[in-house]
């Protein structure tokens, strides 16, 4: 069984060793925050447990992606997305569940770490040991793979290079997200886009109305295929920082391949050449001359496998 909650939703599905996903879905989040929460991943649970028996089958693991920080001394998760997840005791409350008590597997995974794990089994980076998955939606994440294996670092933060430094001098907008979400994640592209608009008076951006709540990433990317002057120098702004964050990735960690997914890689997968060439610009050569760039294979689906690979590998 493997299971992804993400800030907006909860996917679900029994995964065979060969990948094979049986009984997907995904339900929605809907704000639902603490133990309401919890119980939404126990009924998930629940189904695909009963899609097993009515199969004549016992699952043999259960992988679960969070997306924040797992402690896994004390099984707890940090999730700063749902109200009520600061060490929340996720790994007892399921644990505790009947149809839990059969699985010999149960791991609880970041998903960054979860999403690289995917690329690397059944995705882009498949045959790679040391890869990086370089997510960039609402904020900016890493999943970092190192000679084969997963680098959750001291307090299982590692690859939160939303915070990356990539400007100076310090500004204090940059306290909330890190300095490269503040330009280049699909809320800080929002938020240039406003304040740019703001600055020149404009209530209109790509032929269109400014939207009461955040710019969508599409219609940012439709107002740059127009050449509309805001949207080019965001996204050229965006674009330099991406190639920045991917020389000094690759500088520190000499990885096969470095690939891009999240709600903007989609769209921006078009500027894959140009991230290179700002990267090469600063990037160690020789690492730089051995990496790849690409875009990833699973999409949405990277981190649901990352679950699937950790119930598969009690081991590893």
């Amino acid at each position: 069984m493997a299971l992804d909650l993400g800030g907006t939703k909860l996917a679900g599905a029994l995964v065979e060793s060969d990948g094979t996903l049986c009984g997907h879905r995904e339900v929605p989040l809907a704000g639902r925050k603490g133990e309401e929460a919890g119980a939404l991943l126990q009924a998930e649970v629940r189904r695909l447990a009963g899609l097993a028996a009515e199969a004549g089958s016992t699952p043999d693991g259960l992988g679960v992606s969070i997306p924040g920080i797992y402690y896994p001394e004390e099984g707890r998760v940090w999730a700063p997305n749902i109200p009520g997840w600061n060490r929340y005791p996720l790994r007892e409350e399921l644990r505790a569940m009947p149809e839990a008590s059969a699985i010999s597997c149960l791991r609880i995974e970041d998903d960054r770490a979860c999403g690289i794990r995917g690329e690397a089994w059944l995705g882009a980076a498949q045959g790679c040991r040391s890869a990086l998955f370089l997510t960039v939606g609402t904020g900016i994440g890493a999943g970092i793979l190192l000679d084969g294996k997963t680098l959750r670092g001291a307090g299982g933060a590692a690859g939160a290079v939303g915070w990356m430094a990539l400007r100076r001098p310090y500004r204090r907008e940059y306290a909330e997200a890190g300095c490269f979400e503040y330009y280049a994640s699909g809320t800080g592209i929002s938020r240039q886009v406003r304040l740019a608009l703001s600055r020149e008076g404009d209530r209109n951006f790509g032929g269109h109305p400014l939207p009461a709540g955040p710019v969508p990433f599409q219609q940012v990317f439709d107002a740059y295929l127009q050449e509309d002057p805001t949207a080019v120098r965001i996204l050229d702004q965006a674009i330099d920082c991406w190639g920045m964050a991917v020389a000094n990735l690759v500088s520190l960690f000499n990885p096969e391949i470095v690939l891009f997914g999240g709600g903007l890689f989609g769209p921006a997968v078009r500027f894959l050449e140009r991230i290179a060439a700002e990267a090469r610009l600063w990037a160690q050569p020789e690492s730089m001359r051995a990496v790849r760039l690409a875009a990833s294979r699973l999409d949405r689906l990277s981190a649901l496998y990352g679950a699937a690979w950790l119930a598969l590998h009690p081991g590893d």
